[in-house]
This record gives C-alpha cells, sequence and structure tokens, in this order.
C-alpha cells in the first residue's frame, strides 16, 4: 500500500516538472514572425534554468523549510530563500557561458545578424505578407546593449511561484500531519477510556451473579449446575468477544437473556419479568455491554420480595437502527445504597457518546411509580 503511494507521488511530480519545463518554450521572447533558430547558448541557459528551479524547490520543500522554518528559525530561512533568488540572476548564465564558451556579446551580435538577414529577405519577398511584419517590428530589446540577456520573461516571476508553490505545500502537508496526529491521540485516548469503561462494568457485573449462584448452592436448588452453565457462557461473552469494538447483536441477546435466567433464580413469583424481540437480529453489529447496565439496574431497584413489581425488556431492531427500553417497578430503597451503585447510568451515557456521537438518543424518566429507561441508536 505504502508502495503504491510512493510510485503515485513520484509519477505526479514527474508529470508536474514536465509541465513545467514546457514553460520556459512557450513564453520564449520570440516573435512568430521570425524565422531564426534559437541559439545553442538559450536553449542551454533554459535547461540550466529549470534544473536550477528543480534542485531549488526540493532544497527549499526538504531541507530549509523542515529545518528553519518549522523549527521557527525564520529570520535565517529568509536569509537562505533571498540567497538563492540573488544565486537565480547569475548562476545560470554563467554555467551557460562556460557551457558554450561564448559572452553574452557575441551571442547578441550573432541574434542581431540573424534578424538582419530574415529582414533583408523580406525586402526581397514583398508578397509574402507574413515576412512584411518583420519590417514594421521593432528588434527585441535584447538585441541592445546593455539589455538584460539572462532569462526569458517571466522567469523571476517562475521563481517565485516555484517558492510559493513549494512553501504552500509543504505547510499544507504539516498541517495534516498535525492533524492526524491530532486524531490518532484522540482515538487512543477514546479506546483507553472505553477500556476502563468496560473494565468497571466487569467486576461490577461478576460480583452480583457469583452471589446469586452462591445463594443457590448454599440452598441446595438443583438449579445450581444450569446457573454455573449460564456463568460460564456469561464469562465467555464478557472476557472474549467484548474486547472488539463490536459483537453481534445475536450474541449480545444470548448474553442478555442469560443473565436474566440467573436472576430470575432468585426472584419470587411476586416478580414478573417480560423479555421481547422484534425484528430481525441477524447480521447486524452493535457495540458490547450497552444495555446491561439498565437492565442489571432494573434488577437491584425495580424488584421486591414482598411487592408485586415487574420488569419489562423490549428490543426492536430496524433495518439500520436499535430501538431499546426497559420499564421497572419503583421499589422504596436505601439512597445512600443506591448512590454507590457501580458505574450507574452515567457510565453508559459516557459511552454512548463516544461510541454513537450524534447517533443516539437515551430517555430516562418516572412515571406512575415507574422507571423508564429509552435508547435509541442509529447503526449506520
Amino acid at each position: 500500500m505504502k508502495k503504491n503511494k510512493n510510485i503515485i507521488i513520484t509519477i505526479a511530480h514527474l508529470a508536474t516538472w514536465i509541465c513545467f519545463f514546457l514553460l520556459p518554450y512557450i513564453f520564449f521572447p520570440q516573435s512568430k514572425d521570425i524565422p531564426f533558430d534559437i541559439s545553442k547558448y538559450i536553449i542551454i541557459l533554459l535547461i540550466i534554468i529549470n534544473l536550477f528551479l528543480l534542485g531549488f524547490y526540493y532544497l527549499n520543500t526538504l531541507i530549509l523549510i523542515p529545518r528553519l522554518l518549522f523549527k521557527r528559525k525564520w529570520l535565517l530561512y529568509v536569509v537562505c530563500i533571498a540567497a538563492c533568488f540573488v544565486a537565480f540572476f547569475y548562476v545560470p548564465k554563467e554555467v551557460a557561458h562556460w557551457i558554450t564558451g561564448n559572452d553574452e556579446e557575441t551571442i547578441r551580435q550573432e541574434m542581431v545578424q540573424q534578424y538582419k538577414a530574415a529582414r533583408e529577405k523580406a525586402r526581397l519577398q514583398p508578397n509574402d505578407s507574413s515576412k512584411q511584419n518583420l519590417l514594421t517590428h521593432k528588434p527585441p530589446p535584447i538585441y541592445k546593449r546593455n539589455s538584460d540577456f539572462r532569462y526569458f520573461p517571466g522567469s523571476y516571476a517562475v521563481f517565485i511561484l516555484v517558492f510559493a508553490v513549494g512553501t504552500c505545500l509543504s505547510v499544507m502537508q504539516e498541517w495534516k500531519k498535525i492533524e492526524d496526529h491530532k486524531e490518532q491521540i484522540e482515538r487512543e485516548k477514546i479506546n483507553t477510556e472505553l477500556s476502563f469503561l468496560k473494565s468497571q462494568i466487569n467486576p461490577h457485573f461478576f460480583f452480583n451473579t457469583l452471589n446469586n449462584i452462591y445463594s443457590l448452592a448454599i440452598t441446595g436448588s438443583a438449579e445450581t449446575a444450569n446457573a454455573v452453565m449460564k456463568l460460564s457462557s456469561i464469562m465467555r461473552y464478557v472476557l472474549t468477544d467484548t474486547q472488539n469494538n463490536s459483537v453481534s447483536l445475536q450474541s449480545e441477546v444470548d448474553f442478555i437473556k442469560n443473565y436474566i435466567d440467573l436472576q430470575l433464580v432468585r426472584l419470587t413469583d411476586k416478580a414478573k419479568v417480560d423479555f421481547t424481540t422484534e425484528g430481525e437480529i441477524e447480521n447486524k453489529q452493535i457495540a458490547p455491554l450497552l444495555f446491561i447496565p439498565f437492565i442489571e439496574n432494573a434488577f437491584k431497584y425495580g424488584v421486591s420480595a414482598k411487592d408485586a413489581s415487574s420488569i419489562e425488556i423490549k428490543l426492536n431492531v430496524k433495518a439500520t437502527a436499535v430501538s431499546f427500553s426497559v420499564t421497572n417497578t419503583i421499589v422504596k430503597a436505601d439512597h445512600a445504597m443506591k448512590d454507590t451503585t457501580g458505574i450507574g447510568i452515567n457510565n453508559v451515557k459516557r459511552r454512548l457518546e463516544l461510541l454513537y456521537p450524534q447517533k443516539h438518543r437515551l430517555e430516562v424518566s418516572e412515571n406512575n411509580n415507574q422507571f423508564i429507561v429509552h435508547l435509541d441508536i442509529d447503526l449506520v
């Protein structure tokens, strides 16, 4: 994956520079009506200018910006850029002179001779309208003595363009790198917090379940063996499956059923528990252990051994959403004890904020001596 990405970047760089190298020929100050060829000196000069700009681009993006600009050595960075700009005035010209062995005045005289020869030929062919334009055009400024004969028009602007593009791209890449790093830190923070919240669930849940099985064993109940098997299934689910970010909704439903069965063992006939599911639960994924705190809370504070009480649990599954509700009778309890109940609803709210931001709706209310929890979750 990374190798393919590097190949694509390399191809993009090559394509960009090929297009860029064509710019001097597009902007070269030669009238279309002038028939003479570009001199060897000009061709070499244009090639050297392109190579200089190419080297300056990578010098700026790979060395100067990372080592100076990003480290806030702004003055030194400006000095280096200014030095490169000054070198752009002289280095390509001197290298071109060294390669060709000609000085600037000799090259200018050769071009003037070509221009005069073209004008003379135009006088001898008065019927050629394209050549007659030479008679009315003035010689380009570079043919005059002491004129600037170093670069094509706009070359300094192109230098600034190369500088601006390289700097902007580097700054944008650095900004994206910083943003990606922030997102990674945030994801790690969320995963750490979620792991901590789930670790709070496990001891609290197992403590209550073991107490129930202990009660069965003390009374010699025939349901003890069955309860141990259900606990084994619950432990396997909590300690293995819930380590993933999501589980199948079917597994979560089976887990809830096993939990309810273990709770029913200790309840009397005065307590009624109803758990119903609607819709297709197959092939649906959901974050683990989201529903159990509400169900656990209902069993803890919604049933009584003396008075009639009830718990109604509903799970309605739609194509892209899940609707969950728990309604239980409010039983009078010690409020001091109620304030120290494990992770409580606040823990679930925090997990929902982390796992389903802007994709859930949780309502907790009391009505006619009933405690009602309603939770809607969008699965897409």
